[in-house]
């Protein structure tokens, strides 16, 4: 299953969200893939380390496709291995920003796809961390993705915001990738107690968006991970966020609980909670 974290809108949490439940995936005993496209690198950096320097990035996957080559790079050679088991990312770099001009007017846009085609037989899990904007690899994702996950926190500009994604994936649906599915809206940074959140929630209810049942409160804990650069499920397993992913994952995954032990455990870790 390919899904793409995707929202134009920034400080949503794509990243927080694209690598939890990746972790959770691959704690599941599943082989589980993070694309970073994102220039910032923030997935990169959360999955890898600061420090970490990988050899081969995704824009060194694009920059060879711009290029006639006898040998070619294989797939393999672009996915980094994390500390975390069954987890792996394709690591961003800041020359994605510098080549995509050039990717655009050479009509590079299926490229992506090609790369997750013939990766599928190595993962069962691929997460896409997108930038918030709607460019050439973002365009990417949705094309080569199955799913869309749709972070959202509660505001006026995030609900205008909103609508104009489910335009932009209707649209590439038509154009581009008509098995593209909407996966559902994910509530982020929720505060139970304020009014506004509660009303706008409620009232996308009213319109029957596709939101996710499960809702994803604010927490100290996310920027505590980050700064470790340990994913909530290694970092703090029993905090109520990090219960949260849980439920969040396996409501996506139909409730599929895992491949292993580790998810036993950690089911037992919640139901004491």
């Amino acid at each position: 299953m390919r899904r793409v974290v995707f929202n134009q809108k920034g400080g949503v949490g794509k990243s927080s969200i694209t690598c939890n439940l990746a972790a959770i995936s691959a704690k599941h005993g599943f082989k589980t893939l993070v694309i970073d496209l994102d220039p910032q690198g923030n997935s990169t950096h959360y999955l890898l380390g600061n420090d970490a320097k990988p050899t081969n990035t995704v824009a060194d996957y694009f920059s060879q496709t711009l290029s006639f080559n006898l040998t070619p790079k294989k797939p393999q050679e672009f996915v980094t291995a994390t500390p975390f088991e069954n987890l792996s990312v394709i690591a961003s770099d800041s020359e994605l920003e510098s080549i995509e001009q050039k990717l655009e007017s050479r009509h590079k846009v299926y490229k992506l796809r090609d790369l997750l085609n013939k990766l599928d037989n190595e993962f069962d899990h691929i997460y896409i961390d997108t930038a918030p904007a709607l460019n050439f690899y973002t365009m990417s994702a949705l094309i080569g993705a199955d799913r869309v996950l749709i972070p959202f926190d509660c505001d006026a500009f995030s609900r205008q915001a909103l609508y104009n994604i489910l335009g932009v994936i209707e649209e590439m649906r038509e154009d581009h990738n008509e098995n593209l599915v909407v996966e559902g809206i994910i509530v982020n940074q929720f505060q139970p107690r304020a009014n506004l959140p509660k009303r706008i929630v409620e009232e996308l209810q009213a319109e029957k968006q596709p939101l996710l049942p499960v809702y994803l409160n604010s927490s100290i804990k996310m920027r505590e991970s980050h700064q470790v650069c340990k994913p909530l499920i290694y970092f703090a397993p029993s905090h109520p966020l990090t219960i949260k992913f849980i439920e969040l994952h396996e409501h996506i995954s139909g409730g599929i609980k895992g491949r292993n032990k580790s998810t036993t455990a950690t089911k037992k870790t919640v139901e004491l909670l």
